[in-house]
């Protein structure tokens, strides 16, 4: 199939779509995808994809990044992944080409797109692969290579890393644990170790990504899912945890690896990370209280907050309440649909409609049609549900405790699952669903007023139904999509990004599937993303642009005009 872009009005239409997703993301808090400056070059030293050997030391430079380069606290450090199934084959990864395992893993087609990459490889016993990080540790002088601080490897999997790393590197590479678990999965194994505590022996500050931030402090002796951890926060902890939402700065009385899970956060969200030894005991005194928390590569330090700066530094963002409509009860097919829909059968839907107008060569969107929030709404009021989230939102261990808030939330959905359904409803969608799409098995697909808001995109937080046949499942279906608004993970991510919780609704989006060979994702050079960019900001020319796609996998070939 080739597809044709020169139809620039139309083209116009869909870049507009993909801009406003595109602007929703990239407005989201930050993702734990940056580096430090200078830690990955715009050009790679290398251009090839991964070594399968490191035979020097001019090999190993050619593929690592380093962490504060030119300081006393460089980390120079390279990616591996081993592959049992090939007889332990060994990848040094380009770590100044890719910055997570899985982005080189889908870049060379050993793990499938779509597929799960995180069981298989973390937490597996029988994985198929190995991945972790090797790095020059300067402080005693030796390679080692280490496990993300939540693997749970068997001795047996770390003992033929360690040999299939030391097989292929050009240095002996000593193993580094990196939690409780690990040290003692390795202690009996005979390899060489190198400890995070001989790291940094007598040391009693490290800043493993310095900062400024204005929070309040927040001692947590123990970190379970009954610790309420609020956004506005600088947390001081005992130990290093597996993982954290988003915080103003952590400190941490346990020295950490810079290349530790928390630590890529933290880069991420550009907050401080440090190492302070006893910091738990020593900072009682400011506990609940807010500071201001400097932290340099070399010192830091707490200076009280005025009013002014309370106002500017601390203020959470006002809650934003997502818009909608109410008003209307009509089921919509996707071709009357529009962008400004949104706010009647949500974003999904109705962008889908958007594309559908603009009529690309070539593009296709399965037919489909939409339940709007309005009988979202009549139902959760009909069966009292507005009621229980009232109460829910108001009740303190709700509020402040993860552990019931999760518990809370999952009584709640399998109650809207059992909720009355409206019979004129369901009959108009099972008549909808004969006559406009021929009974043909449908996806029901979550479609609500709290995706695409500025700053919040809510991508990938609700559920929908694939391969429904029956009618009686597609009222069940339409029920499922309804109750996942109210799923843990969804709540909390509208928490984090101040959406109220009481102004968030759900349509359902009624849409055929499709009898295909090969899904996947499809996957263009930047020049792609400059030009949406570029046609978002302003009209330019266009010399030519087309897109082959065959077997599933696309390729682009874009020109563009400097002004």
């Amino acid at each position: 199939m080739k597809v044709s872009l020169r139809n620039f009005p139309a083209v116009f239409l869909l870049l507009l779509i993909f801009c406003a997703v595109a602007s929703a993301q990239m407005a989201r808090k930050p993702s734990p995808t940056r580096e430090p400056a200078g830690a990955m070059p715009s050009i790679p030293d290398s251009d090839k994809n991964a070594l399968t050997r490191i035979a020097s030391q001019k090999d190993f430079d050619s593929i690592a990044r380093t962490y504060h380069p030119n300081t006393p606290y460089s980390l120079p450090h390279t990616m591996f992944v081993i592959d049992r199934r090939a007889k332990n084959k060994v990848y040094f990864i380009n770590s100044q080409r890719f910055r997570f395992h899985k982005d080189f893993l889908l870049a060379t087609y050993l793990v499938p797109r779509g597929a799960d990459v995180f069981k298989p490889i973390y937490i597996d016993t029988d994985r198929r692969f190995i991945v972790g990080t090797i790095a020059w540790q300067r402080t005693v002088e030796k390679f080692t290579w280490e496990l993300w601080e939540g693997d749970l490897a068997t001795p047996e999997i770390i003992k033929s890393a360690n040999d299939a790393i030391n097989a292929t590197f050009f240095t002996p590479v000593a193993y580094k644990p990196n939690s409780i678990r690990q040290e003692d999965a390795s202690a009996e194994l005979g390899i060489e170790r190198v400890l995070q505590s001989d790291i940094n022996k007598n040391q009693e500050y490290l800043a493993l990504n310095p900062g400024k931030a204005v929070g309040r402090v927040h001692i947590i002796d123990k970190l379970d899912d009954t610790v309420e951890i609020g956004d506005n926060e600088i947390i001081v902890l005992k130990e290093l945890p597996i993982s954290l939402p988003p915080v103003r700065g952590i400190i941490v009385a346990k020295p950490s690896s810079p290349l530790s899970h928390i630590n890529i956060l933290a880069k991420g969200w550009n907050v401080p990370n440090v190492y302070i030894k006893d910091a738990d005991k020593l900072f009682r005194d400011k506990d609940t209280f807010v500071w201001e928390f400097d932290a340099t590569m070399s010192n830091y330090k707490f200076t009280p907050v005025d009013v002014e700066k309370l106002k500017t530094d601390f203020r959470s963002p006002d809650q934003q309440i997502p818009p909608s409509n109410l008003t209307v009860t009509r089921l919509a097919g996707l071709n009357e649909q529009r962008k400004s829909d949104s706010i009647i059968y949500g974003a999904k839907s109705a962008n889908l409609g958007e594309m559908l107008h603009a009529k690309i060569p070539g593009m296709i969107v399965p037919d489909g049609f939409t339940v709007p929030f309005a009988w979202y709404q009549r139902f959760m009021k009909a069966n009292r549900f507005d009621e229980t989230i009232a109460a829910m939102t108001d009740d303190n261990d709700f509020v402040h405790n993860p552990r019931v808030r999760k518990q809370k939330l999952e009584e709640f959905r399998n109650a809207i699952q059992k909720g009355k359904f409206d019979a004129r409803l369901r009959s108009q969608i099972i008549s909808k669903w004969r006559t406009q799409l021929g009974g043909r098995p449908v996806f029901v697909r979550s479609s609500s007023n709290s995706e695409d808001l500025p700053n919040f995109s809510g991508a990938g937080l609700y559920s929908s139904v694939a391969n429904v046949r029956e009618a009686d499942k597609l009222i069940e279906a339409v029920k499922k999509v309804w109750a996942s608004l109210w799923k843990f993970e969804a709540y909390e991510a509208r928490v984090r990004n101040y959406v109220s919780q009481r102004d968030v609704y759900m349509s359902a989006l009624i849409q055929v599937g499709i009898d295909m060979q090969k899904g996947g994702v499809m996957i263009t050079r930047i020049a792609i993303m400059l030009y949406i960019f570029r046609q978002c900001a302003a009209t330019i020319r266009m010399s030519s642009t087309t897109m082959a796609c065959r077997n599933s996998f696309c390729s682009t070939s874009v020109r563009i005009p400097s002004s």
